[in-house]
């Protein structure tokens, strides 16, 4: 088998006194390298402190179009995440005036080095400059002493340039990047934090005018309630069946009257300004995973607003990670939970590809009711009730009193959930791929030929999975995708082909952000080298079906396709990566399943919505076209996923990529 990563030279190994770590410096930088093959390697929360994000600069500023997030990755933390977006060219583009974001105090932050270090845009003075070099870089005109040079750090910005933080999320091998103090603009009203005019919500007559438009949207997802996010960049008919933040939190979708924010990266402000005028200063509570300084800089940034409190979900296991990304809306009209793929920070919701769970609008129960009532065929609203428990948080009480309060009994798919834990006997089917084995085992049936059947996951971001494929990934986690109904134990599981989506170098190259998406992608070097097996079952991004080829995916999809790939058995939409902390690993001999990390999605079954043939058909073509089957699901890549060329490589985040420039005249170099 080929390995396409390159070895990394002058390597220097020392020995860390406890905890079985191992600290590792290239000439690619610093990683923490767990010494255990069989752990995942998510840093523990400060794995998700911001780290300087490489944007896009072109000669002497840096672009303030687009804030760069590093993002979840099941990694242990690539400390060394940062990189450098570096200009091709010497001439200087105008800035996009249009696009310009403001700084803000913070969105909390790689490994989470990369989402976690997705930390919001801030503000650096040029003094500060010198002592911390700005991640964009000049690339130096070639000359015949030299070649291509990556130019020093006395080759700077000017003082207008904006230096932006990201925070990045879990990666698999690495410990947590030193934090950059955060740095506040001279006269920022921190009672009010400026944003950019694209993040404005548009006046009242503007929004009527946006009315059906919105609507529509609903009408043609209705069926399923699955959406994609806008994505800027593209052409508008492919964006017409999806949806922006602002657009959840829309006076058309309720009267909020409280709400809560479960997420890894959160820039307080900018989530505070997607919430229309009349709503910010509505109750909201922020359900995060920081720790030790992350969250103090947290708690100072919602300092300013009164009606903002804070809930620290417990990581009790090293390398584990708050992941989940979950809304629920109290309205006066009612309740509704949304589970979704994206951090709550602006580049999230710019130029990637994510995804949407949007619920029906719950009404309330009438007075008196039973803790029974209100329940739905998918059991969705005890296991909403008994994820939010697992966080053992006084904070979350209140809204499982409103979970309790609203009939659910609408809802359509089941909940797919992880929680840190070592969990053993009735616990261990709760959570993690044994959930996913249970609902699988019990809610369909088997198909014919069904070895033929093959599994497709799709992520962005990879943990450490094992010196070959039986460790983990063809033994348990497969055992429980290819679960079909209640037939024997599947011991032709490993004759089920897998196909898993992640990027290639050339995918992120010629993205909608180029080479700055693949913050997003924190596939680190240390653990790619550990598993020169995984490649021969990657295949290659591509969504022309949705518009969305060139806009890089954090959306988290896997699903059972049929032989020819028209028809699904099932599909779930999550936020947990290809990881066993993300999944869970069973220990002590099959007796318990070890979760790291916080995780939530939801599995969409044809019998749940009436589909008398229990399968979903695949639509093909264009996503937003509405005259298509009612059991058309709106898969958002193409299908069949295509395998790696001889030529492809798989996005790692961690190395350079100087030899050819990527959409928008940049070179990746890291630090």
């Amino acid at each position: 088998m080929i390995v396409f990563f390159p070895a990394e030279r002058g390597t220097q190994r020392e020995e860390a006194m406890s905890g079985g770590v191992s600290k590792v410096q290239s000439q690619h930088g610093r990683w923490t390298v767990s010494s255990s093959d069989e752990e995942d390697a998510e840093p523990t929360r400060r794995a998700d402190r911001p780290c300087p994000l490489p944007q896009p600069a072109r000669k002497d500023w840096v672009s303030d179009s687009d804030e760069t997030v590093v993002d979840e990755g099941e990694f242990e933390a690539v400390s060394s995440g940062h990189a450098n977006a570096v200009s091709t060219t010497d001439r200087p583009s105008e800035p996009d005036h249009s696009r310009k974001c403001s700084p803000s105090p913070r969105a909390s932050g790689a490994g989470k080095m990369m989402e976690k270090c997705a930390t919001n845009p801030v503000k650096t003075e040029t003094s500060d400059l010198s002592r911390q070099p700005s991640p964009a870089l000049k690339r130096l005109r070639p000359s015949s002493e030299s070649g291509w040079g990556v130019s020093s750090s006395d080759e700077e910005p000017d003082d207008k340039a904006d230096v932006r933080l990201v925070k990045v999320e879990p990666a698999d091998q690495g410990g947590p990047a030193p934090r950059p103090k955060k740095q506040r603009q001279e006269g920022t009203d921190h009672r009010c934090p400026s944003v950019s005019s694209v993040t404005t919500w548009p006046s009242k007559s503007e929004r009527a005018g946006d009315t059906l438009d919105t609507w529509d949207v609903l009408e043609k997802a209705k069926r399923f309630s699955f959406y994609l996010t806008k994505v800027s960049g593209i052409p508008s008919k492919d964006n017409c069946g999806a949806l922006h933040i602002k657009d959840i939190l829309s006076p058309l979708f309720g009267t909020i009257k409280a709400s809560a924010q479960f997420n890894y990266c959160i820039d307080i402000p900018w989530l505070v300004k997607q919430y229309p005028e009349e709503f910010r200063t509505k109750p909201l509570l922020v359900v995060h995973g920081e720790q030790r300084q992350s969250k103090a800089e947290l708690h100072e940034d919602a300092h300013p607003y009164t009606n903002i409190r804070l809930c620290q979900a417990k990581l009790e296991i090293a390398y584990g990670t708050h992941h989940t990304k979950m809304m629920l809306l109290l309205y006066e009209e009612g309740f509704r939970v949304v589970i979704h793929t994206s951090n709550l920070i602006r580049d999230d919701w710019h130029q990637k590809t994510q995804g949407i769970w949007l619920s029906p609008l719950y009404p309330r129960l009438p007075e008196g009711s039973s803790e029974t009532a209100g329940e739905s065929v998918t059991n969705f609203k005890r296991d909403l009730i008994d994820y939010l428990t697992s966080y053992r948080s006084a904070g979350l009480s209140e809204w499982i009193a409103h979970i309790k309060q609203h009939d659910l009994s609408e809802t359509r798919v089941y909940l797919i959930g992880s929680t840190p834990g070592r969990h053993q006997g009735n616990e261990k089917q709760k959570w993690g791929h044994f959930k996913l084995r249970r609902i699988l085992s019990d809610c369909t049936s088997p198909v014919t030929n069904q070895e033929s059947w093959p599994l497709i996951g799709q992520f962005s971001s990879i943990g450490s999975l094992g010196a070959d494929e039986t460790k983990w990934l063809c033994s348990e986690f497969k055992e429980s995708l290819a679960t079909l109904g209640k037939s024997q134990r599947c011991l032709s599981s490993q004759q089920v082909p897998l196909h898993l989506v992640y990027p290639t170098v050339e995918n992120v190259r010629t993205s909608l952000e180029g080479y700055p998406a693949g913050g997003s992608l924190p596939y680190a070097i240390v653990t790619a080298q550990k598993q020169p097996w995984l490649p021969s079952f990657f295949c290659r991004w591509s969504a022309e079906g949705s518009g969305r080829s060139r806009a890089m995916p954090h959306i988290k999809t896997y699903m059972r396709a049929s032989p020819d790939f028209g028809e699904l058995a099932w599909f779930a939409v999550t936020s947990a990566n290809l990881s066993k902390a993300a999944w869970g690993a069973l220990e002590k001999n099959g007796l318990q399943l070890m979760i790291r990390s916080y995780e939530l999605g939801v599995l969409f079954l044809p019998t749940a919505f009436g589909i008398a043939t229990g399968r979903f058909s695949v639509h093909r073509g264009r996503l937003p076209d509405c005259k298509v089957s009612e059991t058309s699901f709106p898969i958002p890549y193409d299908l069949p996923p295509q395998h790696y060329s001889s030529k492809d490589r798989p996005w790692i985040w961690n190395i350079p990529y100087l030899h050819a420039p990527d959409t928008n005249g940049n070179v990746w170099a890291p630090s």
